[in-house]
């Protein structure tokens, strides 16, 4: 598989992002086309002693972090422009940007456009369980959502756990206040009765699993966590705090005083494992989920691990043909019978 790299996009430069690149290709075998400053990339290639080999596809611009969104339609020299017309016209089978999540997203939806019956795209962010891992829909990319958007959403991220974890049958639960079908808002309860196929028996919503607490979504008991991407948002910037905050409570409690350091000895390598399983540049990105070609979103701050497993996502979806099955599922009578 072929993946275009926004080697420009990122808060730490293109050092990191090329890195990343190489890592990939080593230890996945992925094909990796890098879009941005031909000089600057080969520069940076030379400096930190990597084979410069790579394709690489000019494009003179970059949506810098604190420029609107919008200003991507009018830049189409910009890196996730070009990186998103490779997809387009067939060039490369994937893409990756760490750059302007928000400009990311714009470029994705007007050069790649939505598949047939997605109101609006969605992202899938991957996150730790007890038991492995689940998907969370929407990540962020859409702040006010109907029931509607939801009910895709369930369908969207569903496909991507099958993708992902190889699961033949994946559980979907909607984030809400309470476990109780009662509970919720408006747009959960709504969500809930279009899921539940109001009344109706449909075996294509056999796989809803209900409501789940925020406090439960990371035990296992579901694959799929359903919300709108105001709450989702929140979520996850409120667990990437939280991991940060306990591994630095256990650093520090480990080493308060000599029994403590002992302990902390004995401990290293179950709280490594520990760390390994929350850090978020295991995950690499989160795919958007809902347009006409494989895109991957990454955060800002990714490392050149992060990159690495990004392009490995990428890579692995693109082999699976996960926009051919989002297609299909969406395009589906079924799924319109759903949404109404």
């Amino acid at each position: 598989m072929k993946i275009a790299l926004d080697a420009m996009g990122g808060d730490f430069g293109p050092d990191p992002l090329v890195a990343g690149a190489d890592m990939a290709r080593r230890d996945f075998g992925a094909e990796v086309v890098l879009v941005g400053d031909p000089a600057l990339i080969r520069e940076r290639l030379e400096a930190l002693s990597i084979a410069s080999d790579f394709e690489i596809v000019e494009a003179k611009d970059v949506i810098a972090m604190t420029e609107k969104a919008s200003d991507v339609r009018r830049r189409r020299e910009s890196t996730v422009w070009v990186a998103s017309e490779l997809v387009k016209k067939g060039l490369v089978d994937g893409a990756v940007s760490a750059g302007h999540s928000g400009a990311s997203l714009a470029a994705a939806m007007w050069v790649l456009g939505r598949l047939d019956g997605v109101e609006r795209p969605t992202i899938g962010t991957v996150l730790p369980s007890r038991t492995g891992h689940f998907i969370l829909v929407d990540g962020g990319a859409n702040v006010d959502c109907k029931p509607s958007h939801l009910v895709s959403f369930a369908r969207m991220g569903r496909l991507l756990a099958r993708h992902l974890f190889s699961l033949p049958d994946p559980r979907v639960s909607v984030l809400s206040n309470g476990e109780e079908e009662t509970k919720g808002n408006e747009l959960v309860q709504k969500t809930i009765g279009l899921l539940r196929g109001e009344g109706e028996s449909d075996s294509g919503f056999s796989w809803f699993s209900g409501p789940i607490e925020s406090r439960d979504i990371f035990s296992g008991e579901t694959d799929v966590v359903v919300c709108d991407g105001f709450v989702g948002n929140v979520v996850l910037k409120e667990a990437e705090g939280l991991a940060q905050t306990i591994m630095g409570m256990m650093r520090e409690a480990a080493t308060s005083d000599l029994r403590s350091k002992i302990g902390g000895l004995l401990l290293k390598p179950a709280l490594s494992r520990m760390k390994k399983r929350l850090d978020y540049a295991e995950y690499g990105g989160a795919p958007l989920l809902g347009v006409g070609g494989l895109f991957v979103i990454c955060h800002g701050r990714s490392n050149a691990l992060a990159i690495k497993n990004a392009i490995g996502m990428a890579d692995r979806l693109a082999k699976s043909d996960l926009t051919g099955a989002l297609r299909r599922e969406m395009s589906s009578p079924g799924h319109r019978e759903a949404v109404g």
